[in-house]
């Protein structure tokens, strides 16, 4: 079974769907379910610490449906440390495609679970603000968020 509810961040309503072992699906949107389950209590726990500045790595399990290749892209883009950044390039050669950055961006616009597994650390080669799901304006509030909220 998949149950989904809304969770309220500081950037707007979330959408939030786990089975019963993982979280599947995280992005910015409303939904009126409110069928939770304690993945998604476990996710809404984690996000409050995490918009509170407490929290800077998640420990949910996670269930991203893709690709061969995404997966490997969505899995490069956990290692990214909190409040730093990587471009398309540097995953592309962390994938093992180093001519792969317009490939690693299709991926990364695919990624069903935003936040957790974070697409907004990744930028341009030229280091500007592209791309995101959300909106380019979330992506500087968590960006700019994550740099004043970074361990010392």
């Amino acid at each position: 079974m998949i149950y989904t509810a809304s969770y309220q961040s500081p950037l707007g309503p979330m959408i939030l769907k786990a089975d019963d072992e993982a979280l599947c699906f995280l992005e910015f949107g409303t939904t009126d379910s409110d069928d939770r389950n304690a993945i998604i209590e476990a996710t809404m726990a984690e996000l409050d610490e995490y918009y509170q500045g407490k929290r800077t790595e998640f420990t949910l399990p996670l269930r991203a449906v893709g690709t061969p290749f995404q997966m490997k892209v969505w899995q490069a883009l956990s290692t990214i440390p909190y409040g730093e950044t990587r471009s398309y390039g540097q995953i592309a050669a962390q994938v093992d495609n180093p001519k792969g950055s317009r490939a690693v961006g299709m991926a990364n616009n695919r990624n069903p679970i935003s936040i957790i597994i974070p697409c907004h650390r990744v930028i341009g080669a030229d280091g500007k603000l592209v791309g995101y799901g959300g909106g380019l304006d979330k992506k500087v509030w968590l960006l700019d968020f994550e740099q004043r909220h970074r361990p010392a």
